[in-house]
């Protein structure tokens, strides 16, 4: 990592992605921050309902599942383990961890590994806060009102103010995300329409989800979400790859660019779709099935967690059918 200047976008990727990047780290992302994934096996489990749900609206005993952003394959090792308890037993699952950092040791090895998404396959393509973490160009509105990129230094990110924004970002900033006055920064998210795009587009048929921190068009933050994690706390975003680099992300506009077919929820919402429920069980079971009482009471715990207001109930889904 250099003293030189840098658009966001560039800065991060190299960040991020680079051959010492945060995500080519041994301990992977979970060494740092905290998913729905790792929250509890109650995602993995309503992921593999969806899953077979999916399968039988394509009529198919043989699917697909796609991890786009996959970590080290804790998600698809949850799905495959929970299958036969969730009504997949007699599904045939080809799994595929879309992942730019190497195959961890010890991977089922039904998992196949690949750094882009396989072309032609039916079933279910899953991003798990994949959208957050593809890099994008951060602007801000100068005292004069003209919009700028923001240029940060990789050792230490300070921050810069640079060209103007024109083209195809000023025009998404115009529909997505207008600028509101002096001071006011956006995250500009047309990479991220553009890799989204992309993914449906591998499925032949199924379904493609997308799940991530996200705010749509008339409640953009004025100052931006650009922030950085380390070691599971908030930290200031620096490019020189010892942190996270996030952003929130427009799933609205994700939506517009990956086809017809799209719907916008919370998770509380998607989730309590596939049956998970954060009530606690009723008190007389305590008496009649202690043990029972005692893991449906930590299971409710669980869920609750996964659909909490204000916490990971908040996170969007964007799911679009082809």
């Amino acid at each position: 990592m250099t003293d030189e200047w840098r658009g966001w976008q560039e800065a991060a990727e190299a960040a991020l992605y680079g051959d010492e990047g945060f995500y080519r780290r041994p301990e992977g992302p979970a060494g740092h921050f905290r998913t729905s994934v790792h929250a509890s096996p109650l995602f993995a489990a309503a992921v593999a309902r969806l899953l077979v749900a999916t399968a039988g609206e394509l009529g198919a005993r043989e699917v697909d599942l796609v991890d786009v952003g996959a970590g080290r394959g804790e998600l698809l090792t949850g799905v495959l383990a929970a299958l036969p308890a969730e009504g997949g037993g007699e599904l045939t699952v080809r799994a595929y961890a879309v992942e730019r950092a190497a195959r961890p040791p010890g991977l089922d090895p039904r998992v196949e590994w690949c750094a882009e998404p396989p072309r032609g396959t039916r079933g279910l393509l899953f991003a798990n806060e994949w959208l957050d973490n593809v890099p994008v160009s951060v602007a801000e509105t100068d005292p004069d009102g003209v919009v700028r990129y923001v240029e940060v230094r990789t050792a230490d990110g300070a921050e810069r103010l640079g060209a103007p924004v024109t083209g195809a970002d000023a025009a998404w900033l115009e529909r997505w995300w207008p600028p509101a006055g002096p001071g006011c920064r956006a995250e500009i998210g047309r990479p991220r329409d553009t890799a989204w795009a992309a993914a449906v587009d591998t499925l032949s048929a199924g379904l493609a989800v997308a799940v991530d921190y996200a705010h749509r068009r008339e409640e953009r933050p004025v100052f931006g979400t650009l922030t950085g994690f380390r070691e599971g706390r908030e930290v200031r975003p620096v490019p020189d790859g010892g942190c996270d680099l996030t952003s929130h992300v427009a799933l609205d506009a994700c939506a517009a660019a990956g086809g017809d077919g799209a719907v916008l929820r919370t998770q509380r919402e998607a989730l309590a779709a596939l049956g998970v429920d954060g009530r606690r069980p009723p008190l007389s079971l305590a008496s009649t099935d202690p043990a029972g009482y005692v893991s449906a009471l930590a299971a409710a715990g669980e869920a609750a967690e996964l659909t909490a207001r204000g916490g990971l109930g908040d996170f969007g889904w964007l799911s679009q059918r082809k």
